[in-house]
C-alpha cells in the first residue's frame, strides 16, 4: 500500500503522536510513559507485549489505540484448545457455488489483540509467529497477506501459570517492546470509580485521530528519515553486546534485538519532534525494548535477578558518546 499521497514532517508526526496519546488518556487511566511505550512499538512497525494482572486495562488500551488510529480492531482470546485455523481462518464449502471459499480468521485485522497469548498451544504459537514476522498466514498450502498496517498487542498474566505455555524465545524476540500498566495511583483509581458511577451519562472512549490506514503508514515512515550518527550506532551496538557478556545472562540481545533498539530509538525521536536521535533516546527506551529478550542463567533466576536491572547496569557501564 503506497503512502505517496500522504506525508508528514517530523513536527507534524510529533503533533499527531501527542493527539493520539491525549485521546487515549481520555479513555484509559494510564500514565503517559506507558502509552508512549506502546506507541513506540507501533511507530517502529512492530508488536507490543503487555504483561499485567487482570483488570488493569490492557484490553481497553488496545481497543483505544485502534480507535485513535482509525483502524480495524480484532480480538483473539487464546485458550489451550485454540487451533491454528481458529486464528488464521479456513476454507469453507459454499453449497450455492459448489466451491470452497476462504473464511478469514481474526488475525486479519489492523490492530489484533492477542489476549492471554501464553495460553495458546505450540502449533497455534507457530501460526502467530509467522503472522508477526512475515505479516502473512499459510492455510492449507496457500499464503495470504495480512492487511497493512498490521500489529499485534498481546497480553499475558504474570501470576496464573496453570494452563499456560511459555512463549518461545523466538516469539518473545518478535515483540518490539514489553511493558505493563501496573496498578493506578490513588487519583487514577478514584477516577475509575467516578467514571463507573457516571456510566449511564457517558462512557469515555478514544475518538479517531488518524483519517485512514494510509496516514498511519505515513506516520510510520517518518522514522526512516531520522538521522543517526556513527557514534550513536556504535553506542547502540555496545549496549547490546554488553548484555551478552554479563555474567547473569545466558542468552543476550540478538542482532534482531539490536535492530529493534535502533528502530525504536528513531521512533522515540519522532515522538519528541526531532529529526535526529540521541543517546538519551536509547536510555529512555532500552528497558522495554531489551529486557524481555534476555535469558538469565539458572543462578540468576534462583536469585530473582531483574532483567530490567541488568539493562540498567549495562547502560551505566557503556560510555555515552557526545552526539552533536
Amino acid at each position: 500500500m503506497s503512502t505517496a499521497a500522504v506525508e508528514f514532517t517530523v513536527e507534524e508526526a510529533s503533533e499527531r503522536c501527542d493527539q493520539i496519546i491525549e485521546e487515549i488518556q481520555s479513555a484509559v487511566i494510564a500514565d503517559r510513559e506507558f502509552l508512549e511505550t506502546v506507541l513506540l512499538g507501533i511507530l517502529a512497525e512492530g508488536h507490543v507485549l503487555l504483561e499485567d494482572v487482570p483488570g488493569t486495562g490492557k484490553t481497553l488500551t488496545a481497543h483505544s489505540f485502534a480507535n485513535a488510529f482509525g483502524l480495524d480492531f480484532s480480538r483473539i482470546q487464546f485458550t489451550p484448545d485454540l487451533l491454528p485455523n481458529d486464528v488464521s481462518g479456513s476454507n469453507i464449502y459454499n453449497e450455492r457455488s459448489g466451491e470452497f471459499e476462504f473464511n478469514e480468521g481474526p488475525i486479519f485485522g489492523n490492530v489484533v489483540l492477542a489476549d492471554e497469548i501464553n495460553r495458546a498451544p505450540p502449533k497455534t504459537q507457530a501460526a502467530m509467529l509467522e503472522a508477526m514476522q512475515e505479516k502473512q498466514v499459510s492455510v492449507e498450502g496457500e499464503t495470504r497477506q495480512l492487511p497493512e498496517p498490521f500489529f499485534v498487542i498481546a497480553t499475558q498474566n504474570p501470576v496464573e501459570q496453570e494452563g499456560t505455555f511459555p512463549l518461545p524465545e523466538a516469539q518473545v524476540d518478535r515483540f518490539f517492546v514489553k511493558s505493563s500498566l501496573g496498578y493506578p495511583d490513588d487519583e487514577g483509581e478514584l477516577e475509575i470509580l467516578e467514571r463507573r458511577a457516571g456510566r449511564r451519562e457517558s462512557t469515555p472512549q478514544a475518538e479517531q485521530v488518524m483519517d485512514s490506514p494510509q496516514e498511519v503508514l505515513a506516520l510510520q515512515e517518518v522514522a526512516e528519515d531520522v538521522q543517526t550518527k556513527q557514534d550513536l550506532l556504535v553506542y547502540l551496538k555496545e549496549v547490546c553486546r554488553m548484555t551478552r557478556e554479563d555474567h547473569r545472562v545466558r542468552v543476550g540481545v540478538s542482532p534482531r534485538g539490536t535492530q529493534r533498539l535502533f528502530e525504536c530509538t528513531r521512533a522515540r525521536a519522532v515522538i519528541e519532534g526531532r529529526d535526529y536521535a540521541t543517546p538519551d533516546d536509547v536510555k529512555t527506551i532500552a528497558e522495554p525494548v531489551l529486557a524481555h529478550r534476555l535469558v538469565l542463567t539458572a543462578e540468576a533466576q534462583v536469585n530473582d535477578v531483574d532483567k530490567r536491572q541488568v539493562v540498567r547496569d549495562v547502560l551505566d557501564e557503556v560510555p555515552v558518546p557526545t552526539v552533536q
